[in-house]
């Protein structure tokens, strides 16, 4: 893979110049407060932008944060982000209050060598994720106005064909950030020749979501272990009634197909905790995964699971976790996540949390981050990575 680096930028010298930094900052809010949860993504593009401002660049950072629909709205404004990184930088932020309008072009225009700027967030304008080329072709041409060069850290958002991640590398000299070359160094180590034994831990809710990764993984790994809402598919599969659990119907056949392609790969729960309602305060106790009663719904799996989780992956020399055993953001329903998540850190293997709930549930439970060998910022990028997937933002960094 050819692809320009930081480092590459930083040799041709970037003191006194504009760099234009695609970041992922789409981190998690308290609706009722507007606080910050979760600042792991602010953190992790820490080291690109530290090296910029210590070679003196002017540097323009822009992201997306939720799902605005092309508009402003105040509640995904990124104002609280660049309060946060000001203090991770342990300098000032400078926040601009429109993303290619007024406020932008005064705020990096006033940036002195060595300073910051954060855009507001880039869907507030139509252009950023439109299909259509020339809109998005022009809203790309304002953006690179703030830049004598690009440099993508955003690995979360490169398997979007959007303005700030494809057409803007178009228009400027284009290098990969630490983090997304980190990203693609991790995720090709997967893709190519793993140790061996190569397990795979995949959760999450929906069978539909994880089928593309499962099938490109099913022949390359040596064990797969299903657990969250996804396992209740696979289960119904086996001819087990699973209650009023989570259920897509339409994939029972798709799940028998897969388990009889790979007979005894395929690994899951022997037990599940049941529970009468999905609420943190719900009746609730395990069961083994034959006997879910009917009225009930599982919302984790159970202790024996976990530890033959446990067992298989303590043998493993690579593993990949993907998606949390339970509904873990409800205490009664985390011990699962906790209990996998707690073997694969102590495993001795080469270690990748892909992204999105599971970093989520690594930080959230409170285990030591350092003891995973990598934590993506990208769930759905890193899966298309898996997938074998054309990522837009790599593939425009090769051009």
């Amino acid at each position: 893979m050819s692809i320009r680096t930081l480092d590459d930028l930083l040799a041709e010298g970037v003191s006194g110049r504009r760099v234009l930094v695609r970041a992922d900052l789409n981190v998690p809010l308290d609706k009722q407060s507007g606080a910050i949860t979760d600042d792991g993504r602010i953190r992790a593009v820490l080291p690109t932008l530290s090296a910029l401002t210590g070679a003196g660049a002017k540097v323009t950072v822009c992201s997306h944060l939720g799902r605005p629909k092309g508009a402003p709205d105040p509640q995904f404004s990124l104002r609280p982000v660049a309060d946060r990184l000001g203090e991770l930088l342990g300098a000032p932020v400078h926040f601009a209050t429109d993303t290619v309008g007024e406020s932008a072009r005064s705020t990096v225009d006033g940036l002195a060598d060595g300073e910051v700027a954060l855009l507001e967030n880039l869907r507030f304008n139509a252009g950023e994720t439109s299909k259509d080329e020339a809109e998005r072709g022009a809203f790309a041409d304002q953006l690179a106005v703030f830049g004598e060069a690009y440099v993508d850290d955003a690995f979360g958002a490169v398997h979007r064909k959007h303005a700030s991640v494809y057409d803007v590398a178009a228009r400027l000299p284009h290098f990969a950030g630490r983090l997304v070359l980190r990203e693609v160094e991790v995720l090709s180590t997967l893709t190519g020749e793993p140790e061996r034994p190569y397990v795979v831990v995949l959760g999450g809710s929906k069978v539909s979501d994880k089928l593309a990764v499962i099938e490109a993984l099913l022949p390359t790994v040596d064990r797969l272990l299903i657990g969250g809402g996804m396992c209740f598919t696979f289960l119904k599969a086996q001819g087990l009634e699973v209650g009023t659990s989570l259920l897509e119907e339409e994939m029972v056949e798709t799940c028998r197909n897969l388990m009889e392609r790979a007979p005894g790969k395929i690994m899951l729960p022997v037990d599940v905790v049941a529970a009468d309602a999905f609420a943190p305060d719900a009746a609730h106790d395990t069961v083994r995964a034959d006997g879910i009663p009917s009225h009930r719904l599982g919302l984790d799996i159970g202790p024996e699971t976990v530890a033959g989780f446990a067992a298989a992956l303590k043998g493993a020399r690579t593993i990949f976790w993907n998606g949390p055993m339970g509904v873990f953001e409800m205490a009664p329903f985390a011990h699962g996540t906790r209990g996998v998540a707690e073997a694969i850190a102590g495993s001795g293997a080469f270690t990748v949390v892909g992204g999105g709930d599971s970093a989520a549930a690594v930080r959230a439970l409170g285990l030591d981050e350092s003891s995973f060998g990598h934590i993506s910022t990208g769930g759905g990028a890193s899966l298309e990575y898996l997938e074998g997937k054309t990522l837009p933002g790599i593939a425009a960094l090769e051009n």
